[in-house]
């Protein structure tokens, strides 16, 4: 048989079971409902529910089936709770295997009816070499043993904790809490908090929770009524489709279970929630890394005495392992989970079943689904919504800093920002002297530029007079005149030339015109008395 596709609404007087049945026959179908039981057949199909409150049949048989509700005004809680509706299985035994005689309210969650529940079981292998004790169980309220052994080669990759079913609960805080310093890179850490362009962007995002909030902090603000709260959250058909593939069945905890599947929620939901805002709702193949990695409950299989260890140790793991590191990000989780366990158990149930899909669909991270995800879908829909409501409450009361983290983060930031200060101040006060240095550098570039210009002056080849001496004034032949006249043009060419304004080129030409003259005359008159002797 199978289970066909349903949805039930309601108004003040009647109850509308809506059934599809496509390929089937619409002429032969049954339906029956009496009290609190509700059945219907049509081959192939074949639902039975169990509905939160009681209806009568009012006699209208056309194709469209009507039931009117039992008390007029009753408002039936749960309704899109689906896998809650289904039958439970029932057991194949005449009698149950196991009945409680005398339980308290505390211990029986669902209603005060009677209920019929199944016993999973598996063969029972016995090692006596090492006996499994009570502290090495694991899974939806400490249930389970026994599975990692037996998946061992697959969970290497999905869980950090090894070989858990030897390992006690304080062995395995100890090892987490090593493995997260270890971890812990504080030159990651200032980068986020110092540039934090992206975080701030990711803080802007508005979660799908956030409207259904607002919508219901205005429907108490005008005191309507706490049921209305129920169709803010609504599910899509492929979650409907999800909700009816799960198994209705029971759940018996005690005390001590029963606390930690309400700490074990708040830890998931926390690391649901810090996935939702870093991707934007925008799942990638990142996604099952993230959700497991900063669940120390799916990660270690860990095990909680209070709300404050949870919150400490989701505030270490978000700032040791993924992409972007900011404790504010961890606060922004906090204040989501808050909200999304005051909007109730179909926000809860709408967040389990996004994670169950996003292992579900990780090769192999979906043995966490048969660990904690899929009991956790089929037991929040039992959940009283009170139990939510004072949940919430609970962890509103709990604060959570940086110093609590056990990562000396106050100290770090103290430590970044003081050397960020040095570096301004240094910075600051070598300006004035790096421009003291550059103008006295400037001076002496003008100065050596002019010394340069003063030597090329004083260079003959290079100076006005210079190519002058050397092309109208002949190397002296002889005698005192040529001797004193040769000189006289040494002492004139290595004399300086002095400042310029102080004397008139043209002043300085004329001189060395004058020079040559006499050096020319006294030659001439040299050479002619030498060719008298001769004659």
């Amino acid at each position: 048989m199978l289970t066909p596709a349903f949805e039930l609404s309601q108004d003040p007087d009647f109850l509308t079971v809506a059934i599809r049945v496509p390929y089937a026959r619409a002429s032969e179908f049954d339906v029956y409902f009496e009290g609190a039981d509700f059945k219907f057949y049509a081959k192939p199909y074949f639902l039975r529910l169990t509905l939160p409150g009681r209806v009568v049949e009012n006699g209208n048989e056309q194709g469209s089936y009507d039931a009117d509700k039992e008390t007029p005004g009753e408002h039936f809680e749960g309704l899109n709770m689906l896998t809650a509706l289904l039958a439970p299985r029932k057991p194949r035994t005449a009698r149950p295997l196991v009945e409680e005689i005398g339980a308290s309210e505390e211990v029986v969650e669902d209603d005060d009816g009677e209920f019929d529940w199944e016993i999973e079981q598996t063969p029972y292998e016995e090692e006596p070499e090492s006996p499994l004790s009570p502290q090495c169980s694991y899974g939806f309220g400490n249930s389970r043993a026994g599975v990692v052994r037996r998946l061992q080669d697959e969970l290497s990759d999905v869980i950090d904790i090894k070989d858990p079913d030897s390992t006690p609960a304080a062995v395995r805080r100890q090892k987490r809490l090593a493995a997260e310093l270890a971890k812990f890179d504080p030159d990651h850490y200032l980068a986020d908090f110092f540039e934090d362009e992206a975080v701030e962007q990711i803080l802007k995002y508005n979660p799908w929770w956030n409207d259904p909030y607002s919508e219901m902090m205005a429907c108490l603000g005008k005191s309507r009524q706490p049921e209305s709260h129920a169709a803010l959250v609504s599910f899509s058909e492929e979650e409907k489709y999800q909700l009816r593939k799960f198994v209705n069945k029971s759940f018996l905890l005690d005390k001590r279970a029963r606390r930690q599947v309400c700490y074990g929620l708040i830890d998931i939901l926390l690391a649901y929630c810090y996935e939702t805002c870093v991707t934007e709702g925008e799942r990638n193949v990142e996604s099952s890394w993230n959700l497991r990695k900063l669940s120390a409950t799916l990660c270690w299989f860990e095990t909680w005495n209070d709300i404050h260890e949870i919150l400490v140790s989701f505030g270490r793991r978000v700032l040791c392992y993924p992409l972007y590191r900011h404790f504010k990000l961890v606060t922004k989780a906090y204040r989501d989970v808050i909200k999304i366990l005051q909007l109730g158990k179909s926000a809860v149930l709408k967040c389990l079943l996004d994670i169950h899909k996003i292992f579900q669909e990780n090769d192999p991270a979906y043995i966490l689904n048969d660990l904690y995800i899929s009991d956790y879908c089929v037991w929040i829909q039992k959940a009283k919504s009170k139990k939510l409501s004072a949940l919430a409450e609970a962890l509103r009361e709990v604060p959570l800093t940086k110093g609590q983290l056990g990562l000396e983060l106050e100290e770090l930031e103290a430590a970044a920002l003081l050397v960020q200060e040095e570096e301004a101040a240094g910075s600051a006060a070598g300006s004035p002297s790096d421009s003291g240095a550059s103008g006295s550098s400037d001076s002496e570039d003008s100065a050596s530029e002019q010394d340069e210009r003063a030597e090329r002056q004083c260079v003959p080849g290079d100076s006005p007079r210079g190519p002058f001496l050397e092309s109208s004034a002949p190397l002296p032949a002889g005698g005192e005149a040529g001797l004193g006249s040769a000189m006289d043009q040494g002492a004139l060419l290595a004399a300086p030339r002095e400042p310029a304004g102080r004397r008139p080129l043209i002043e300085e030409l004329s001189d060395h015109l004058r020079t040559t003259l006499q050096v020319s005359t006294s030659q001439g008159a040299d050479a002619r008395s030498h060719r008298r002797t001769q004659d």
